[in-house]
């Protein structure tokens, strides 16, 4: 069926993955050095867009600019007010390349911007600028990894819609490279004292997270997940929907799994996933004693309005 969402076994595409995502590294860090920051990092992720992902508006030096990855027509672009410049995205592009290109590229713009030139929470530890060993680029797979990012962004953001509280919008975390949106209690989370600056803040109210990875070397397979922090006792004993939802253990935490391929295989995959998104979240919801039946927008259709009660 033409619609069908893609298969994207991580043996298949890895080394584009890797690639890709370091590229999309150069850029998130670029948009942390130039953007206003916002409460749990927020300044600093990507939004998905209609050929693929990009930042949000920056200004540097005084020049408005914006970059965005085209996976369409497979180019990176660069706009600034009354132009436009792009750099082609192929095979044998390596990080190396990728990188003295586009800050090359952003000077001749009047952009000057510094950021800490190596990988963040990956294993690949080499600078950017002497990567020449990340350089894959498949096309198709590529094409197949923005067709399945498109789609889970907009499932998210009908997800979303069925909750008036404060929530986070629809993002692409370039460190981890894994879309997610979140739900906020209200409340203050306790403090994490022996955690970095980075998690302090990401963690610093209660919230139920949501989202899906491509897949790495941690989870081989593309994946949807949730948790909820602080972790309430009873939560992996809450059920999960569909029936191919799991919890898995993680240490001292746990997660609601489902994945990408049980999606794609559902008789009504938007369905599927919905059911997965709305149990996990009564899950943590009931058992962290969130106000749950508040939080119901005036958009909530009655398939979110499920009563959550404890086990």
């Amino acid at each position: 069926m033409e619609n069908a969402l893609p298969d994207l076994p991580l043996m298949g595409w890895g080394p584009t993955k890797d690639t890709l995502h370091l590229f999309t590294q150069v850029v998130g860090k670029i948009q942390l050095a130039s953007a206003p920051p916002r409460n749990h990092w927020w300044h600093a992720t990507l939004r998905v867009n209609e050929h693929g992902y990009g930042t949000g508006r920056m200004v540097r030096d005084g020049v408005s600019f914006g970059i965005a990855f085209d996976l369409v027509r497979h180019r990176l672009v660069v706009r600034t007010p009354g132009r436009e410049e792009a750099i082609p995205l192929r095979d044998g592009l390596s990080v190396a390349e990728f990188y003295s290109s586009l800050f090359a590229l952003l000077r001749e713009l009047g952009v000057n911007v510094e950021i800490k030139a190596e990988p963040f929470g990956v294993p690949m530890t080499t600078p950017f600028a002497d990567d020449t060993e990340h350089d894959a680029y498949d096309r198709e797979r590529v094409e197949d990894y923005r067709r399945a990012l498109l789609w889970v962004d907009e499932v998210f953001r009908e997800f979303q819609g069925w909750f008036c509280g404060k929530s986070s919008p629809v993002q692409l975390f370039w460190h981890s490279f894994d879309l997610a949106t979140a739900r906020f209690s209200g409340r203050a989370a306790p403090e994490m004292k022996d955690a970095d600056r980075v998690t302090r803040e990401a963690y610093s109210h209660e919230v139920i997270s949501f989202g899906w990875w491509p897949g790495d070397r941690a989870v081989s397979a593309p994946m949807f997940y949730s948790y909820t922090h602080p972790e309430p006792e009873g939560l992996a004993g809450q059920p999960l929907r569909p029936p191919s939802a799991w919890w898995e253990a993680s240490g001292s935490s746990h997660q609601a799994r489902l994945s990408w391929d049980d999606v794609r295989a559902a008789a009504e995959p938007r369905d599927a996933l919905l059911d997965f998104l709305q149990s996990a979240y009564a899950a943590g919801a009931v058992t962290a004693n969130w106000p749950y039946d508040d939080f119901h927008s005036s958009w909530c259709p009655p398939r979110g309005q499920v009563t959550a009660t404890p086990s």
